[in-house]
């Protein structure tokens, strides 16, 4: 929460630290419909075939700059720890973060980023990177979930692949579309309102 203010040991982060929000949208099934869909038209709702074969899946591992609101992803055909890492040096090897103070990777407890041997392995690779893990059971508090239900709404309703090409070049563009529009989420939630909301537990 104090990251998202723009805070670090209360302290306020300098123009050259930069905070990332990341995840794993995992398992993005394909379904070849029978019929292609037929789009909305004026008093006809969208029409979408209800019989499909399954066409494998893919994951998308994605990071989220809180306080520019940049975007950044990949199509991985699996989760991990080399696929996430693939993602953090798509990032970290471009300005402004290669040259950044402060690189702070929010994340969560998943298995591609889980532990202290995520930690090392990060700052090893990227001596600037911080990762920060949020408590078990609180990706509710990782904006980049905010993204993913951005992508749930715009890219996989429906869900009407011809294939895993077609899903890769569907989110690859819509990212691209996204990053032209994007702002920084306007998150309210704060350290004091976590508290709060502890309190009533």
């Amino acid at each position: 929460m104090d990251l998202y203010e723009g805070l670090w040991d209360g302290i306020q982060l300098g123009p050259a630290d930069y905070v990332l929000s990341a995840d794993e949208k995992t398992s993005i099934q394909v379904r070849i419909h029978k019929h292609k869909t037929l789009k909305p038209l004026p008093n006809s709702p969208m029409k979408v075939e209800h019989e499909y074969q399954r066409g494998g899946s893919l994951n998308y591992m994605a990071a989220w700059d809180v306080h520019r609101g940049k975007i950044f992803g990949n199509v991985e055909p699996q989760t991990g720890i080399k696929p996430f890492g693939r993602l953090v040096d798509v990032v970290m090897s471009q300005e402004p973060y290669r040259s950044a103070s402060r690189v702070f990777w929010i994340v969560g407890n998943g298995s591609s980023h889980h532990g202290e041997s995520a930690i090392t392995r990060l700052q090893e690779a990227w001596p600037n990177a911080t990762i920060v893990h949020l408590p078990i059971h609180a990706s509710w508090l990782n904006q980049i979930e905010i993204y993913f239900s951005v992508i749930q709404r715009k890219v996989l309703t429906p869900n009407d692949f011809e294939s895993l090409t077609d899903v890769e070049d569907r989110f690859l563009r819509f990212q691209d579309h996204y990053e032209k529009v994007a702002r920084p989420f306007e998150w309210k939630f704060t350290r004091g309102d976590l508290a709060n909301l502890i309190k009533t537990f």
